[in-house]
């Protein structure tokens, strides 16, 4: 992991690990970080934003473009990629306390996110409807951020991929820059199996259906950021749909993803005609408030889509992994009311 080797000013000290200190504790004075194997290949701005944690992306973009930030005595840009044996000059950085940072983190002080897998180069949490994968886009604090917050002492916490704010399951973060950057590949060339259990509305007509739409995204006027077919500029995107159990007016499907685009299964389903029970981007918002009321025997009103099953290789030792995300107390709910509902008719 990377360490400051030295630093100058009249609060110097010994030196010290600067990824497990507070900006104000570590980088309140100039500092001289060396690079590690950990660190190789990373953008600059990308490791300034893991070893300044909590000072704003806005804040690091503007002192490497004024130059504050030297990677072996020389200006450099924010893709800079570093290697191993580079020294980065960090200024002084003023922010709040990492104390101060945490009381704003929802969830310290609460059990820690349901665990799946986890070894020294990978965790795998089961994250909750509701939690965003990451902050940004009006959302302070999420996932990832929360389990920073709740392992200080961690050096390398990263998102592997993305899930919806609304959508639960199975959410890879790697614990080393060299996982990460294998499960990238992995999920480019294919090598990452991915499935979902989704519930839509309507009875949906084939057991087995591959759908092939290609996928772009738009903004509305609101800014809010929406996906749409586009047959012509849009970029491929492959869904296999199976059929679990029919329950008449709903029915409950696997997902099998074959690429990965932004709100991909909810746009494929939408398009064939069956929208997911509970989107509020995709879906009916008439029939979304009916089932919000009850009309599926249980009042319901999220979506219902979860990750459900990962299939891979460890990107580091190889091994076969399958992990399974079970679904939490509101979706086995209402999965067991459709059934009963089922049986009395």
């Amino acid at each position: 992991m990377p360490t400051i080797a030295r630093s100058s000013g009249p609060a110097a000290g010994p030196a010290d690990n600067g990824s497990e200190r507070s900006p104000q504790g570590a980088f309140d004075r100039v500092n001289f970080v060396d690079i590690d194997a950990s660190s190789e290949g990373q953008r600059l701005d990308n490791f300034l934003v893991r070893i300044l944690k909590g000072v704003p992306k806005s804040h690091i973009y503007r002192i490497v473009r004024a130059g504050e930030v030297r990677v072996n005595k020389k200006r450099a840009a924010v893709d800079t990629r570093l290697a191993e044996g580079d020294l980065v000059r960090i200024p002084p950085i003023r922010v709040a306390r990492e104390t101060a940072q945490r009381r704003e983190v929802p969830g310290i002080g609460e059990d820690e996110l349901p665990i799946l897998f986890e070894d020294k180069d990978l965790l795998i949490v089961n994250k909750p409807a509701g939690l965003a994968a990451h902050g940004g886009s009006g959302v302070r604090f999420g996932l990832i951020e929360r389990l920073r917050a709740q392992r200080p002492a961690a050096p390398f916490l990263e998102l592997a991929h993305r899930l919806d704010r609304d959508t639960s399951g199975a959410l890879i973060v790697a614990k080393t820059r060299r996982a990460l950057v294998r499960i990238h590949e992995m999920q480019r060339s294919g090598k990452v199996g991915k499935h979902y259990r989704l519930l839509v509305d309507g009875d949906w007509v084939n057991e087995r259906q591959h759908v092939r739409l290609p996928l772009t995204k738009y903004t509305l006027a609101s800014g809010e950021r929406r996906v749409k077919v586009d047959e012509e500029n849009g970029l491929k995107a492959h869904t296999i749909f199976t059929v679990i159990e029919r329950f008449g007016d709903v029915t409950l499907l696997d997902a099998e993803l074959k690429t990965g685009r932004t709100h991909q299964i909810r746009v494929h389903a939408s398009q064939s005609g069956f929208a997911l029970v509970g989107d509020d981007k995709y879906g009916d918002y008439a029939r979304n408030e009916q089932f919000a009321k009850g009309a599926l025997g249980m009042k319901f009103s999220r979506m219902f889509l979860h990750a459900w099953r990962l299939d891979f290789c460890h990107p580091v030792t190889g091994e076969p992994l399958t992990i399974v995300a079970p679904m939490d107390a509101t979706l086995t709910a209402l999965v067991e009311t459709l059934r009963a509902r089922g049986r009395s008719a």
